[in-house]
């Protein structure tokens, strides 16, 4: 005899679906903030100083702005690619 309630595998997939949108929500944002890093890195004039900040330290040491630039780009990239596969991956998941 069929339950009212609902099945565990429905459940799953709720959960899975706010887990990614979270997911996607969170690339989003990283995305725009490196967009901004990238634009604020490319505008810099040449002789400008740039620093790097050491993870969980408030200390920043001097670093070469053509490598952070570049450095910036490939993690957009990275991000860009990660928040593309979702969305891949929840197109596909639509149709079946």
């Amino acid at each position: 005899m069929p339950s009212g309630g609902t099945r565990p595998e429905d459940s799953t997939v709720l959960v899975s679906t706010d887990t990614s949108t979270a997911h996607k929500e969170s690339l989003s944002s990283k995305i725009k903030e490196q967009k901004i890093i990238v634009d604020e890195l490319s505008n810099l004039k040449k002789n400008r100083n740039v620093y790097r900040q050491q993870p969980n330290s408030n200390i920043f040491f001097l670093a070469d702005r053509t490598e952070m630039l570049s450095e910036s780009k490939n993690t957009l990239d990275e991000l860009k690619k990660e928040y593309q596969e979702i969305e891949n991956f929840e197109k596909t998941k639509i149709k079946k």
